[in-house]
């Protein structure tokens, strides 16, 4: 039993982009899917599908890396924040800036995953999942 899908999908993208990998495939769901697509909206992954993967047909994301001329990563780290034994929450005007702006957090608000700036410029405050950078 997985406690943490979502640090699941973090640790597979991490991981993947350090082997320089073109793709990687985790189990399917709604949070992971949002968050992949928030992920490909601001650049740090080239392109998100969901698919039957594999001999049982399951639903699976197939992200796919984005990677730069020298085959650096888009992203230098991804790391999670709130866990599910410490859950971290932030007003608006609370939203850390993840090196001064150059990366971003993933913040789940009341009406839905965004980014630190969608968040801040919405005035929401919500639970900090992660931050890329």
């Amino acid at each position: 039993m997985m406690t943490d899908p979502v640090a699941d999908l973090l640790s597979r993208i991490r991981n993947a982009s350090m082997a320089r990998h073109e793709l990687t495939r985790v189990p399917a769901n709604k949070l992971k899917k949002n968050i992949a697509l928030l992920l490909k909206a601001e650049g740090y992954v080239a392109d998100v599908r969901q698919e039957e993967w594999g001999p049982q047909k399951h639903q699976t994301l197939t992200i796919v890396l984005k990677y730069g001329e020298d085959r650096t990563s888009a992203f230098q780290g991804i790391r999670r924040v709130s866990r599910p034994g410490r859950r971290v929450y932030v007003r608006h005007d609370q939203i850390p800036r993840v090196l001064s702006g150059l990366g971003i957090s993933i913040i789940s608000t009341s009406t839905g995953l965004m980014s630190d700036k969608e968040a801040r410029r919405r005035k929401l405050g919500g639970e900090l999942l992660c931050e890329v950078w």
